[in-house]
């Protein structure tokens, strides 16, 4: 392996521990309470965060499910894709589940949320 792909294997790692912290802060978890739901020591969370610790599949799998995101948002190369992009994804595995009734629901609240945005004027 030469210098230049280390360095980018390097910042791969510093970006995906960027982005779980990210996380992590948004929804105002401490390094503690992710330690103790996951099992994953509070040393290693911090380290992986400074993206100075690897993480295997299963505790990235860990942290996803703690934070509610798809294993993927973290993984996403390109960056092009958004958290809305996979919370509408993830809409779209939980509508399949759900009677003709509730689906019916789930559309008729979508079109009221638009109704309302769109008379409040685009606020986001």
């Amino acid at each position: 392996m030469n210098e230049l792909s280390a360095d980018a294997q390097l910042s791969d790692w510093r970006k995906l521990g960027l982005k779980l912290k990210e996380v992590r802060e948004y929804l105002t978890l401490s390094q503690q309470y992710v330690s103790d739901r996951t099992g994953i020591p509070r040393s290693a969370i911090s380290d992986i965060e400074r993206g100075e610790r690897k993480l295997d599949s299963l505790e990235l799998k860990k942290l996803a499910g703690l934070y509610r995101k798809p294993v993927g948002y973290f993984l996403d190369e390109d960056g092009a894709s958004s958290a809305g992009d996979h919370a509408i994804a993830a809409l779209m595995r939980n509508l399949t589940n759900l009677t003709e009734e509730n689906r019916k629901a789930v559309q008729a609240f979508a079109e009221f949320l638009a109704q309302d945005k769109a008379s409040n004027g685009d606020r986001s």
